[in-house]
């Protein structure tokens, strides 16, 4: 998730949508794969919480803020639980699902940023860290609801976690406005895994089928 921002910052508010976004993607996902109510809103808790818990642990980061703050976990529960009631009068399902991922990844690369760069880590490790908290959340609800992963599908994922996480490294070296550039940054990452989406943009494929000629 994030390291604490301030509360009225807008990287904090940003984070707070995403995790409620990325609670509803896994709802949507977990309503694909019929599961119960509890499967629901745990697979929101996995989906919204475990990329931040992975880069904390990593970057040994402590204490997690889902646990010295536990609203985190009733947010994301809640978001879950609410899409349920929901789902059935929302149409473009699909679409839904993968406009939520894409807001949760964009605004965790930026939290995953800010919580490396806090600890004064390398440029290369604030990218890093970055796109684990951005995309390891959406690699565990996949898996968990035995889906291919967004990551190793066609349209560029990983590369828009980068590209943001880059963007977003720069106003740290600039000194520039913190809250114009968390926006610029958000709308940039957003724009550019919705075209990513639109456009079916992709990274050159590696194909081999072991068979010589």
């Amino acid at each position: 998730m994030w390291g604490l921002p301030p509360s009225d910052s807008v990287l904090h508010i940003l984070s707070l949508v995403a995790l409620a976004a990325q609670a509803m993607s896994a709802a949507l996902a977990a309503g694909r794969r019929s599961m119960d109510w509890v499967g629901v809103c745990l697979l929101g808790c996995v989906t919204a919480l475990g990329g931040g818990t992975i880069r904390d642990v990593v970057l040994g980061h402590y204490p997690l803020p889902w646990v010295e703050n536990p609203s985190y976990l009733a947010i994301t529960a809640i978001a879950a639980f609410a899409t349920v009631l929901i789902a059935r009068t929302v149409h473009r399902l699909t679409l839904a699902f993968l406009v939520l991922d894409a807001i949760g990844l964009v605004v965790f690369t930026m939290a995953g940023c800010d919580v490396a760069w806090q600890m004064n880590e390398p440029l290369a490790i604030v990218i890093v860290s970055g796109m684990i908290t951005g995309c390891a959340g959406g690699v565990l609800r996949d898996v968990l609801c035995n889906d291919v992963p967004l990551l190793f599908r066609s349209e560029l994922y990983a590369s828009v976690s980068v590209v943001t996480g880059l963007f977003y490294a720069t106003a740290f070296g600039l000194k520039l406005n913190d809250e114009l550039w968390t926006v610029l940054t958000f709308v940039l990452g957003l724009t550019f895994r919705l075209l990513a989406i639109r456009y079916k943009w992709e990274m050159p494929k590696f194909v081999f089928n072991g068979e010589e000629k």
